[in-house]
């Protein structure tokens, strides 16, 4: 059974996602420490919560979790979690994420309401083993008002279309990441979870 590190670091809501892990068939684990980044076989930074504050939180165990993923280690960001993965974001002000895959995290329209709360269709776009078995237009639960704007489209697993178009799951390697909860989205959720674990395990 592998080991699957939820990053602790201020933002999310750790033990719902440490559940969902757990019935995904993983041995979750909740810390921060290089040494937890290191043992562990497969990382998830969850998301709720600003921007800034998350980078910051991150600040301590940045090159470490780069060094891990750099390495081969399978990477999962849900949420603001996704959203940290790339460039920048403009949430109050314009902030440098982890550079991972290329785009920026900006607001969706106002001409619909904020945030995106609650249950929207995901379209699958490509194949992808985070996605396998996911039918397109599955319901996934949303809680956000800032979405991804990709500089690669290629990285897109999946989208959603609330306002706008944004990519709801990408890929990139041993990178992945969600924009929707999947701890929180009943079964198609817990398959995506099932799905990383399955990666995480080769």
């Amino acid at each position: 059974m592998p080991t699957i590190l939820v990053a602790n670091y201020g933002v999310g809501n750790l033990r719902s996602l440490r559940r969902g892990l757990e019935r995904a068939g993983a041995r979750a684990a909740i810390g921060l420490g290089p040494e937890e980044l290191e043992a562990a076989d497969g990382i998830v930074l969850p998301g709720v919560g600003a921007f800034r504050a998350a980078m910051e939180g991150l600040g301590a165990i940045r090159e470490a979790l780069m060094e891990q993923v750099e390495a081969g280690k399978p990477l999962l960001g849900i949420c603001l979690g996704m959203q940290l993965l790339l460039s920048k974001s403009y949430e109050n002000g314009v902030w440098d994420g982890l550079g991972l895959v290329r785009g920026e995290a900006t607001k969706l329209p106002g001409s619909v309401k904020l945030p995106h709360m609650g249950w929207d269709e995901v379209i699958i776009t490509r194949d992808s083993e985070i996605a396998e078995g996911i039918p397109s237009g599955a319901l996934m639960y949303f809680a956000h008002s800032y979405a991804p704007e990709l500089s690669d489209g290629s990285v897109e697993v999946a989208h959603t279309d609330y306002g706008r178009k944004f990519a709801s799951i990408i890929e990139r390697g041993n990178i992945f990441g969600t924009q929707f909860h999947p701890e929180k989205s009943g079964g198609p959720g817990i398959g995506l979870l099932r799905n990383f674990v399955s990666i995480v395990k080769r």
